[in-house]
């Protein structure tokens, strides 16, 4: 997972402020990707399919090994150092809340074989907008990942990495996902989608064609209850499952649910509605990608958003008011939300000829109707979690 040597602004940037803040030069650089849910929303902890890209946007990892036993970390801009004693980590909460990511991944080492790293300077830097549905905690939960075992000489597969990230999210962290985020962040590549069979897990990539063009609206709104939210369509998902006789929704098929929807309670039918279309919905997106019909796989994904609208229930009048817009928009193929839901960021696919006009003139609107206008970032993709130096 040795990424180029190849010293960009942001590395250059990340050296500077480890002097800075150290003292010393870091010994090993890791960087990870945000991700943007291309299609498959909440599929993924269902056993189902899902379809991401890594973008081309990273948190960076920079540490060195220290003497003493002292985890020392740092997140830049800003010069505060965080010191936590060797040992077994403890949850951290308020402004240190941010530690649990790669604390949990050390807390995680000892389950994967992995020995835990001793004393260490370390400093986290991001281009990565943070709480716009990109999952920055993914890439933090890799990157730590990736500089931790360079710091103790191990190595581990890509697979184990990703699974790992996964397991920190879940047993440290507290939040019951599934493996997309940590898996697009690491099996990305550029100008590729990752495809992934989470029942596996199972990863692969999907060409994406050239005129695609990615466009994520970040409103800056998040519902105050998003993590108990989250942690209630997960529970609806695994009781709706468990009475149709299955492990994971995906194992389901409409027939099966219909057959079934008497007997079902009215909100348990509908999240099962959602993922059991939406599992077909990747399907025939991955056909439609490989088709080059851009054109048709934007209509799956503003049916997605739909569907996230009214049977997931997991959207906001933010969220619906872009998705809204952009499908009127020109050039726009479609548009949904990306990520949880409960607020964070709409994506667009669009080609070439979309651009910061019409991202403009879509950001004004939603400013009049709301009060302040949403961070608009024109991503493109990129390559999967690599250690630098």
């Amino acid at each position: 997972m040795t990424g180029a040597t190849v010293v960009t602004p942001l590395q250059k940037a990340l050296l500077g402020e480890f002097a800075k803040v150290f003292g010393r030069e870091p010994q090993w650089i890791a960087r990870a990707p945000g991700r943007v849910e291309f299609i498959g929303n909440h599929t993924d902890y269902n056993g189902g399919t899902v379809l991401g890209a890594a973008l081309d946007r990273a948190i960076w990892v920079a540490v060195a090994a220290r003497e003493d036993k002292q985890w020392r970390f740092c997140s830049a801009p800003g010069r505060n150092i965080v010191s936590v004693p060797v040992g077994k980590p403890r949850r951290q909460t308020g402004e240190r809340t941010w530690l649990n990511y790669p604390l949990g991944v050390i807390a995680s080492f000892p389950r994967f074989k992995l020995k835990t790293p001793q004393g260490f300077d370390c400093l986290v830097m991001s281009d990565l907008p943070t709480g716009a549905g990109l999952s920055s905690s993914a890439a933090l939960e890799l990157s730590s990942a990736l500089a931790f075992l360079e710091l103790t000489r191990q190595k581990a597969t890509r697979e184990t990495i990703v699974t790992l990230g996964r397991y920190t999210e879940n047993n440290f962290v507290g939040v019951p996902c599934g493996i997309l985020d940590q898996g697009v962040s690491g099996f990305g590549q550029k100008n590729r989608l990752v495809w992934i069979d989470c029942k596996g897990p199972k990863f692969a990539t999907v060409p994406l064609p050239d005129e695609a063009q990615f466009w994520i609206f970040n409103t800056h709104t998040k519902h105050a209850l998003v993590d108990g939210l989250y942690a209630a369509r997960h529970k609806a998902c695994l009781a709706a499952a468990k009475a149709l006789g299955v492990r994971f929704l995906a194992d389901a098929t409409l027939a099966q649910l219909e057959a079934a929807r008497s007997k079902l309670k009215p909100e348990y039918y509908k999240r099962a509605r959602h993922i059991i279309d939406e599992i077909a919905r990747v399907a025939a997106t991955v056909k439609a990608l490989k088709a080059g019909k851009l054109d048709v796989v934007g209509k799956l994904l503003t049916a997605s958003h739909q569907s996230s609208r009214t049977l997931f229930e997991n959207s906001t009048p933010e969220l619906d008011f872009l998705v809204d817009r952009l499908v009127a928009t020109s050039h726009v193929y479609g548009a949904r939300l990306t990520g949880g839901g409960f607020g964070g960021a709409v994506m667009a696919l669009t080609s070439s000829a979309f651009g910061s006009a019409q991202a403009r003139r879509i950001s004004a609107a939603y400013k009049k109707q709301f009060g302040a206008a949403p961070d608009v970032l024109h991503a493109a993709t990129g390559d999967g979690a690599s250690v630098i130096s």
